[in-house]
C-alpha cells in the first residue's frame, strides 16, 4: 500500500475581485480522482490581493505527481497562478 502526501499549493486569484469563497468550492470540485483538499488558508499578499493556500492530499505514487493538481486548479474560473510550494510525506 502506498503512502499519502501532503502538498501545498498556493493559488492566486485573477484580481481582487475574485470571490475566494466561490473560487475554493471550484477547486474543491476540480480535484482530480484520488486527491482531496484538506483544508484553505488564505494569505495577504498586498494591494488587497489574497492568496489561497491550499492543502491537498494525495497518493504518494499518483502518475504525474503534483502536475494533475496544478492542471486541474489552474483551470479553475477565477485562478490566475498556481505554485507547488512543497510536498510532504504523510
Amino acid at each position: 500500500m502506498s503512502g499519502r502526501v501532503l502538498v501545498l499549493v498556493k493559488v492566486f486569484p485573477e484580481s481582487v475581485e475574485t470571490n475566494l469563497e466561490e473560487l475554493k468550492e471550484r477547486i474543491k470540485n476540480s480535484m482530480p480522482e484520488g486527491c482531496a483538499v484538506h483544508k484553505f488558508e488564505e494569505e495577504d499578499i498586498g494591494f488587497g490581493i489574497r492568496a489561497l493556500k491550499v492543502f491537498i492530499v494525495m497518493p504518494e505514487d499518483y502518475e504525474g505527481g503534483t502536475s494533475a493538481i496544478e492542471e486541474s486548479i489552474g483551470n479553475v474560473e477565477g485562478v490566475g497562478q498556481v505554485q507547488v510550494d512543497y510536498v510532504t510525506r504523510l
